[in-house]
């Protein structure tokens, strides 16, 4: 296998949460129409065919017990960490919820560690201590603008996904090790849809022909995001990577403000500033120079 530099590895990074960030205004564009279950549900049913094909036609092996495992257990992580985010991100400007998932990164710098044996960076409690006081200054923001008691519940959910998210990286980062981009994309897509599929015969509706287009889009952005980042996370450490969660905040501000006319306030933006500093502080900077991975 060709060896890249692990700095190119963080560049396709940036570009999957750069498709997934897309992914996010799509969807919550859908639900807030469709609402968010029957939203992700049939993202993730469209979301199968997308990631099949090319899974099929690079003429998989069958998938190791051990890698199976992996792929149901991130598969229902990310069903939650969905419905959690979305129903969040439907009662909360774009900016916002994206500023308060930043804390996953600081959640994933310790699960790297217990779960991964990857070494404690220095920092890492400041880290923390300032990444909590960004989302202080968010939660406080949001309380001063008067938006309400669903965008505080939303703000919650938000959070709640970013705890599951800091799992799905550390998943991420193992599920690369046993499998490519396409088996990882494909069976995210499969356990992710089974997992929504449980609830159909209370809450499954089938949506108007006129929303399939945006479900197709959602789902094909998904699919692409999810090959970029498991290309990623199978050339560098997952503590490594974490950062790049960073550059989804440009993207959201960018979207809500485009697409839904969200405006990014004062307190935001500086809790979204400490929370990044936070993150920057507790992460292990590699040299570059020297550092290649497969």
């Amino acid at each position: 296998m060709k060896q890249y530099p692990v700095v190119v590895a963080f560049g396709v990074g940036c570009l999957g949460i750069a498709v997934f960030s897309a992914m996010d205004a799509v969807v919550k564009a859908l639900t807030l129409i469709l609402g968010t279950y029957n939203t992700l549900l049939w993202r993730s049913f469209a979301g199968i065919g997308f990631s099949g094909l090319p899974w099929l036609w690079s003429r998989p092996a069958r998938p190791s017990r051990h890698a199976m495992r992996l792929h149901i257990e991130r598969g229902v992580v990310s069903a939650v960490m969905a419905v959690l985010f979305f129903w969040g991100l439907a009662r909360t400007p774009m900016a916002q919820a994206v500023a308060l998932t930043f804390i996953a990164p600081l959640i994933a710098q310790g699960l790297a560690v217990l779960l991964l044996k990857e070494k404690m960076k220095r920092g890492a409690l400041l880290g923390s201590l300032l990444g909590f006081g960004g989302v202080l200054i968010i939660l406080w923001g949001q309380s001063s603008a008067k938006m309400g008691p669903e965008a505080f519940l939303g703000a919650i959910a938000v959070m709640l996904s970013a705890v599951c998210y800091a799992y799905n990286i550390i998943l991420m980062r193992r599920q690369a090790q046993v499998a490519d981009p396409y088996e990882v994309a494909f069976f995210q897509s499969v356990i992710v849809a089974l997992s929504l599929a449980v609830a159909m015969p209370w809450l499954a509706e089938l949506p108007p022909v006129e929303h399939w287009p945006m479900l197709l889009l959602a789902a094909l952005l998904a699919t692409l995001s999810l090959g970029l980042l498991g290309w990623a996370y199978a050339r560098a450490e997952a503590s490594y990577l974490a950062p790049v969660e960073f550059t989804a905040f440009i993207w959201a501000t960018l979207w809500g403000f485009i697409f839904f006319d969200e405006k990014v306030g004062l307190p935001t933006l500086a809790g979204a500033a400490l929370i990044v500093a936070g993150c920057m502080i507790a992460a292990r900077a590699p040299n570059l120079e020297r550092d290649v991975v497969p």
